[in-house]
């Protein structure tokens, strides 16, 4: 996904942001696919944080968007999301996937 929102929060529209979607029929390699394209982002971008539930977004501070209905800035996220129908799953990452990362995501959520 890509857009203003970490892949956790599920706005309204949030489906618009996807911009690349597998799909599985083994939950084990789902994981493994997920695992792959973490290790991918996190050595593509400065800044990340995630859930437990294979939930993750990665950016980098100067990936901005001007949004005229919130005259700010907005920050933009590329987002990685292990989902099962749209929905988060419950099972948890192994904690290398989510533990000791660095950045905090900056919460501007647009107001439109």
């Amino acid at each position: 996904m890509h857009g203003d929102n970490e892949p956790w929060w599920f706005f309204e529209d949030w489906r618009k942001d996807i911009c690349c979607e597998k799909q599985f029929d083994q939950e084990a390699a789902a994981i493994a696919f997920y695992q792959e394209e973490w290790t991918r982002l996190m050595q593509e971008y400065p800044e990340r944080s995630a859930k437990p539930n294979y939930l993750a977004a990665f950016w980098r501070e100067e990936d901005e968007r001007w949004c005229e209905e919130c005259d700010d800035y907005l920050q933009q996220y590329t987002g990685l999301a292990l989902l099962k129908d749209y929905q988060p799953v419950k099972e948890v990452s192994d904690s290398a996937y989510y533990q000791e990362l660095h950045g905090q995501a900056k919460c501007r959520v647009c107001n439109r």
